[in-house]
């Protein structure tokens, strides 16, 4: 069993580092809806070279927060394969899924929508303290806090996918304040999913943790039961 903690602080340090990207993106948004509200209304209201800026300015938003929410994804996965290696030392049972999958799970198109749910799952039930091995993990009780964490996450994903085709069909003022602000929705949404990430690893980790000390003391109060 290898020491995940350190993995998990990298993971929520990213995750709150996104979530704060994210209000600044937010901000840009409702800026952006309040210059297109005012477009239609006055056609001078905002110059050709303003709107030009405006452009810049909110793609540039959209960049940074592309980049921050990819450097959270990649702390999370490395997490993940972490905390998989110590739940694979807890016990030799098998999982539902390869570890192939804790990064094609996210790619490949439908099954996305509940392989990394799955993994989560089988991470959080094989570190639980006291767990009798021998019940089968497919059989096993669903962690309430993951099943909320992969909603958020999932309505965060497509309210997120809503306002990119929004943004890029829009071609009128009214159109694009229309996707600024469900765009504003969409990170709301993420948020959420990113606090309950956060209360995710940090509750694997403190079970494994617990687990590891318990194991390199030579005791097993704290870990699954064989």
């Amino acid at each position: 069993m290898r020491p995940v903690r350190g993995a998990a602080t990298l993971a929520v340090a990213l995750l709150i580092a996104d979530s704060v990207v994210g209000l600044a993106a937010a901000g840009v948004d409702l800026w952006v809806a309040g210059l297109m509200d005012q477009v239609p209304a006055d056609l001078f209201f905002v110059s050709e070279a303003e709107l030009t800026w405006v452009d810049v300015i909110w793609a540039g938003s959209g960049l940074v927060e592309m980049a921050a929410r990819l450097a959270a994804i990649a702390a999370f996965l490395f997490w993940l394969f972490r905390a998989r290696d110590n739940a694979e030392a807890f016990s030799p049972e098998p999982h539902q899924h390869s570890r192939t999958w804790l990064v094609l799970g996210w790619l490949v198109p439908v099954v996305n929508l509940w392989f990394p749910k799955q993994i989560v799952d089988d991470i959080w039930i094989v570190s639980t303290p006291g767990r009798v091995h021998g019940v089968g993990l497919m059989h096993a009780r669903r962690p309430g806090l993951v099943w909320a964490w992969w909603l958020a996450w999932l309505c965060g994903w497509l309210g997120s996918n809503v306002a990119g085709r929004l943004l890029f069909t829009g071609e009128d003022p009214e159109e694009l304040a229309r996707a600024a602000r469900f765009d504003v929705f969409s990170i709301a949404l993420y948020w959420i999913a990113a606090a309950l990430a956060i209360a995710v690893i940090l509750r694997i980790t403190a079970m494994q943790e617990a687990g590891r000390t318990a194991a390199n003391a030579g005791s097993s109060p704290s870990h699954p039961v064989a």
